[in-house]
């Protein structure tokens, strides 16, 4: 059997241990307890505004509600954008639960478009608050209005909202100077304060909305709300109504603008009409022109597609865009360079030929008029618009010193202050043609140039700009479309001048430039004698661009040529000649007889000078404010 040991306990020696483990566990309790009470009153006391704040943030929101956009008025305080009333059907997604059971009830009450269950979805993926309300169909008819809310009560989620949209009461003719509104993009919103437009549907695209959208839009209003946990606004704690946006008034006459869109008939063209005292805008065509509501609330895939493919091109903007031959047009200037630097007088003769050669077994550069003018002058070649007296006169100057007079005038430049878009054209150079072609600049070069051929390219608003600084004996204003922004003159960036003066050796060739330009009109060789017999002087000048190139001895047979191969027909004039209040230039493309445009320009000086407009154009009159 063996031998058992028995153990015995220490009672004591437990109970230290007990003592001593209660002690560490009481210890780092406290000191937990510290720790959090540390914390608490670092986050209660220390961080209270801190935190006061985030809490804040997640019960209320700041909610900004668009203004009402300005007003576009023309001269005599027509309207020509305008804000309408309307009524769209609009969607809370998260009351409306499921989409498709939501389209079938829809579907059943009113037509909407298939396009427009799919912009509905698309605005579904993009960011906005919690309960915000998504625009479904715009515009609703007074039918639609009323099926809609009888069967309101049933359509979870949708509701019928008022809502202020933009319209142009006068269409197609303004649509490329007054320009349009569309919906805000996300490439929109790079350019813009997020939180001011976050609840603006519209953003200006095109014209005068596009460049005066900050003036325009104005100052949105601010609500304070309480949200609960998922975003739902509760009440209104606070709020700051919308500051509406500015008016515009524009130089334009919205009667002339008209009357000129109208003058073009069917011709694809351009016509601008400025004042030359102030460099304001009168009217400014661009035809075919698109009617701009079209695109104000999204223009629907159907009808882009049919303006984009539009062999007319009505989307393109002819008169800011839309590059040119001069053609003669450009002949006062060039008359005034040969002058200015000393390659010509008026009092030289000038034996012209039906042609003209730089070489004697080279190449020859025909006249318009076949037989030739015989001796002449220089107030004489702007007369008959000779033009082998400007090829000889191109090849003794060069392409320098027309560049460099040419210039002055704006050929070459963006020459309106408050519209975007605008083509510089071009006006070519020694250094151009290198870098353009590898090629140096030949005397052939110049020889077309004289005549407003060959590279030089202008647009519509620099011709006229042109015009106007003639007009003005060398004050040239830059163009712009804005008159008053609220009463008060519009502000441009510096180093962007209104005016500047052009200034001749001998001053008194303006004058007698005018006085070349006025016997266009009033001699019996004058290319523009079509206009004579108004009690009022006009100063003008004819233009014929080509389309394409004739070779040597080729004639131009327009009878046998597609139309969109004729001649461009171009005038410039301005009225009355000694004191001029308008100056226009216009260009029928394809045109062909320069007469055309001489007779749209005489018209619209008569409308503007008489203020004598046919009676169908009294309507504008009621859209006075």
């Amino acid at each position: 059997m063996g031998k058992h040991h028995q153990v015995f306990r220490n009672y004591r020696q437990e109970q230290r241990l007990t003592q001593r483990r209660i002690i560490v566990a009481a210890l780092f309790v406290l000191v937990m307890v510290g720790v959090l009470m540390a914390r608490l009153f670092y986050l209660q006391v220390m961080q209270y505004d801190l935190y006061q704040t985030k809490a804040n943030e997640n019960r209320v929101m700041l909610v900004t509600e668009p203004p009402p956009r300005g007003l576009i008025y023309d001269r005599n305080g027509i309207v020509l954008a305008d804000n309408r009333p309307i009524h769209s059907l609009t969607v809370i997604p998260e009351r409306a639960g499921n989409l498709d059971e939501l389209q079938k009830k829809l579907s059943d009450v009113i037509d909407i478009s298939p396009e427009e269950w799919e912009n509905y979805r698309s605005k579904l993926k993009e960011y906005r608050r919690p309960y915000q309300s998504i625009t479904l169909k715009s515009q609703l008819t007074d039918a639609e209005w009323a099926k809609v809310s009888v069967d309101l009560f049933q359509l979870d989620g949708v509701q019928v909202e008022a809502q202020l949209t933009r319209f142009y009461p006068y269409g197609e003719a303004f649509a490329h100077a007054v320009g349009y509104v569309g919906r805000i993009t996300s490439k929109d919103l790079e350019r813009v304060d997020r939180l001011a437009y976050q609840g603006a549907l519209f953003i200006g695209k095109t014209g005068v909305e596009e460049f005066y959208e900050e003036t325009l839009f104005g100052k949105p209003g601010i609500s304070k709300v309480e949200v609960n946990a998922r975003g739902r606004i509760m009440s209104e704690i606070e709020r700051q109504n919308p500051t509406p946006g500015q008016d515009v008034h524009l130089y334009l006459d919205a009667r002339l603008q008209q009357y000129a869109y109208d003058l073009l008939g069917n011709y694809k063209g351009s016509v601008i009409a400025i004042d030359p005292n102030t460099g304001g805008i009168l009217a400014m065509v661009s035809k075919p022109g698109y009617d701009p509501n079209l695109f104000v609330r999204g223009i629907s895939v159907k009808n882009y597609d049919r303006l984009r493919d539009d062999k007319r091109l009505p989307l393109f903007n002819r008169a800011l865009r839309g590059g040119y031959p001069p053609a003669s047009t450009i002949k006062p200037f060039m008359a005034l360079a040969g002058l200015e630097y000393g390659f010509s007088t008026w009092d030289e003769s000038y034996y012209a030929r039906g042609y003209y050669q730089i070489n004697p077994n080279g190449r020859r550069y025909r006249d318009w008029k076949r037989t030739g003018h015989g001796w002449i002058d220089l107030e004489r070649s702007i007369i008959e618009s000779v033009d082998t007296y400007y090829y000889q006169l191109a090849h003794k100057m060069g392409i320098t010193p027309i560049h460099t007079f040419l210039s002055k005038f704006g050929f070459g430049q963006e020459t309106i202050l408050d519209l975007h878009g605008v083509s510089s054209g071009l006006l070519p150079s020694n250094e151009w043609k290198m870098a353009r072609y590898k090629e140096p600049w030949y005397p052939g070069d110049s020889v077309n140039v004289g005549i407003g051929q060959g590279f030089m390219v202008a647009t519509p608003i620099q011709i006229a700009a042109a015009t106007s600084a003639l007009a003005a004996r060398g004050k040239m204003f830059y163009p712009r479309m804005a008159e008053s922004v609220s009463d008060h003159e519009p502000e441009f960036e510096e180093g962007n001048p209104n005016l500047h003066q052009i200034k001749l050796k001998d001053q008194r060739n303006w004058e007698r430039m005018v006085t070349a330009m006025k016997k266009v009109v009033t001699d019996s060789k004058g290319t523009a004698r079509r206009l004579r017999g108004t009690d009022y002087e006009i100063a003008g000048k004819t233009g014929t661009g080509q389309v394409f190139s004739l070779q040597e001895d080729q004639e131009y047979d327009a009878d046998s040529l597609d139309k969109r191969l004729h001649d461009h027909a171009l005038f410039i004039g301005f009225a009355p000649a000694d004191k001029p209040k308008i100056a226009v230039f216009a260009i029928f493309e394809n045109g062909g007889s320069s007469s055309k445009p001489a007779d749209l320009t005489k018209a619209l000086f008569d409308a503007y000078l008489y203020d004598d407009y046919p009676s169908s154009y009294d309507y504008f009159t009621e859209g006075r404010r």
